[in-house]
């Protein structure tokens, strides 16, 4: 029988990461829950709206899980990062929920949204209400022996990602149902989405009491994890045929459907369908496989293999939980 936490070489990545995960973020959100539903909120509405996010929706391991990775790997103590993982987990869920209004999202992987579920203005209430608890938690975070020092660091790296988030979001709305957006432009974005993880590698850094350079590489390190995540993500919707036609009828189009619109023959045969208001999932299905044939999915694949690559030499300095931040970069290169 194999031990727990010990990981083999026949065992799936993806699995081994999702245990992590869920063994070290299942704490901070629980707390995270607790924190938030504690608020005393007279409209039932948001209520309920916040309560089904945070029971039912937002079951989010990832971020507390990553802090305390990035912390252990200067030799910090996982604990130093609990409160601020819960103010993570509060905040990168009003992001999202926002996310999803912007893009018109009803359903998604985890379920139905806020959004789908509640409407636009109670999402947008909750979303807000998300935001600013756990902006008021990271700030709570000295009274757990965050020093104001630290305290000044979590915060600018917490303003810098966000406003690149928001930055990277503003930028995409341009190219909503466009044809005509190059592969540099959009990645340019999902460059400027990728330093929220960038950032939560600069968090786990500072409360582990990290040097300059550890601040660097695995800023750097964390940036490009978050890269790989984010085309991963671009690679599945067009797997998921569902995700596809909502990606075309009201996002920008996934990276492997632009790769592919750079032949004109293929472009050609595309514009029609791609211009039309609404589109069947037979057409949604045409415009995957033929964005397959043309190479879109293997130029995403071969762009994650070289960021992979690079990922894993910039933890060529790390004193610690360097096969687990590998683990990592296997698992969300693996599709």
């Amino acid at each position: 029988m194999k031990k727990k936490g010990k990981a083999t070489q026949s065992q799936d990545p993806i699995e081994h990461v999702q245990r992590i995960f869920k063994e070290r973020g299942a704490q901070a959100l629980k707390e995270a829950e607790k924190a938030m539903l504690s608020e005393k909120i007279e409209s039932k509405k948001v209520r309920d709206a916040l309560s089904y996010f945070m029971k039912k929706y937002w079951l989010d391991t990832t971020r507390p899980a990553l802090l305390s990775l990035f912390c252990e790997a200067v030799g910090g103590k996982a604990q130093a990062t609990e409160q601020v993982a819960v103010s993570t987990i509060l905040t990168s869920g009003a992001a999202d929920i926002h996310d999803d209004i912007i893009d018109g999202s009803k359903v998604k992987e985890a379920g139905t949204t806020v959004y789908g579920k509640f409407g636009k203005e109670i999402a947008l209430l909750a979303g807000d209400a998300l935001l600013f608890k756990g902006l008021t938690m990271l700030f709570q975070s000295i009274n757990q022996g965050v020093s104001l020092e630290k305290l000044s660091a979590l915060w600018d790296v917490t303003k810098e990602t966000f406003f690149e988030l928001g930055d990277a979001e503003a930028l995409e709305l341009a190219f909503i149902k466009r044809v005509d957006v190059t592969p540099e432009q959009y990645l340019h974005v999902l460059e400027k989405k990728a330093a929220i993880v960038g950032g939560y590698a600069q968090i786990g850094v500072i409360l582990g009491e990290g040097s300059q350079d550890e601040l660097t590489h695995l800023g750097r390190y964390g940036k490009i994890l978050g890269m790989l995540i984010l085309l991963r993500d671009e690679v599945i919707d067009l797997i998921d045929i569902n995700e596809t036609r909502h990606r075309i009828e009201k996002e920008s189009l996934p990276l492997p459907i632009i790769y592919a619109l750079q032949s004109p023959k293929i472009k050609s045969a595309l514009m029609p369908i791609l211009r039309k208001k609404n589109i069947t999932l037979k057409e949604a299905n045409l415009i995957a496989e033929m964005t397959r044939r043309k190479g879109g999915v293997e130029r995403c694949m071969q762009l994650i293999q070289k960021l992979a690559d690079e990922a894993c030499m910039s933890l060529s300095g790390v004193r610690y939980n360097r096969p687990k931040l590998e683990l990592l970069i296997r698992a969300v290169a693996k599709i």
